[in-house]
């Protein structure tokens, strides 16, 4: 179980969003959150006319280009940057045909989550050794099952991880798509948060419970913006640090699932208490 005393001296280190899914988002100051998750984060997502799932980075050989696109949110208004450098704004009405043009696929940006919405999962450990073009098999999820509302989080309203288990395995927060990254002190071990596990987290005016330690992807593996790949960021936890999480048996894990009791805001250097 974490120490006390270290678990006193945690701090929120960064905050991030991702307006739309599986693009790069932007790091803030503060962050209210409730039930939902983030304000603005992840509350927009492309999905596939064909398919009708939603597109997910998790499969690559589709997707993996919406990681060079960056969303950023401004007073109820998303606009995406694109790979070349233009923007376009989310409700421009030419927005589907930019985006289809951009991913190759027939795509709609939506704001709603669909009943049912689902994305596809290919088995990571088999990209990883395969190749991300490779056609490997996989799960389809349905998303969000524990968000209420809208938004297109992949299970819980939001996701939080430690400058311990970061350093450790030696990669940049940003790959894992965290909303709150919290600065833990000298000493204190990686992977900690599967002992949070049940346990609740007062955040600024915001207090949370951890749900579950976060099964990893393939999507820490790929370039995001100008980050080449890094194939540790899923390696590294696979060897290291394995659960089952839901039922289908031991996934490589890395920060855990929070569902907010009591919404608020947080801002970044708020102190993090663990009540375990």
């Amino acid at each position: 179980m974490v120490d006390d005393a270290a678990a006193a001296k945690m701090l929120v280190d960064s905050l991030l969003r991702y307006p739309v899914k599986s693009m790069l988002g932007e790091a803030v100051g503060r962050l209210f959150v409730d039930e939902g998750g983030a304000e603005a984060d992840r509350r927009l997502a492309l999905v596939d006319a064909v398919t009708g799932h939603v597109a997910s980075a998790k499969q690559a050989r589709l997707w993996r280009g919406l990681l060079k696109c960056t969303a950023h949110a401004d007073g109820g208004r998303v606009n995406i940057a694109l790979p070349d450098g233009t923007r376009v704004a989310a409700d421009d009405p030419g927005v589907d045909e930019v985006l289809s043009r951009l991913t190759g696929r027939t795509v709609r940006l939506v704001r709603q989550r669909p009943d049912g919405a689902t994305l596809e999962r290919p088995d990571p450990d088999q990209l990883l050794e395969l190749g991300l073009d490779a056609d490997v098999s996989g799960r389809i999820l349905e998303i969000a099952q524990a968000t209420p509302g809208d938004s297109f989080t992949d299970e819980a309203p939001l996701h939080a991880i430690t400058t311990a288990t970061l350093e450790h395995i030696g990669v940049e927060a940003l790959r894992y798509r965290p909303n709150l990254v919290i600065a833990t002190p000298p000493g204190h071990p990686p992977y900690a948060e599967n002992d949070w596990v049940g346990a609740e987290l007062a955040v600024g005016e915001a207090r949370m419970r951890v749900l579950t330690a976060t099964s990893r992807c393939v999507v820490p593996t790929l370039e995001h913006g100008v980050l080449p790949r890094a194939p540790q960021a899923l390696r590294t936890p696979a060897a290291e640090n394995r659960w089952d999480t839901g039922g289908h048996g031991p996934q490589a894990c890395a920060g855990a699932y929070l569902a907010v009791m009591t919404p608020g805001v947080i801002r970044v250097g708020d102190a993090v208490t663990l009540d375990v």
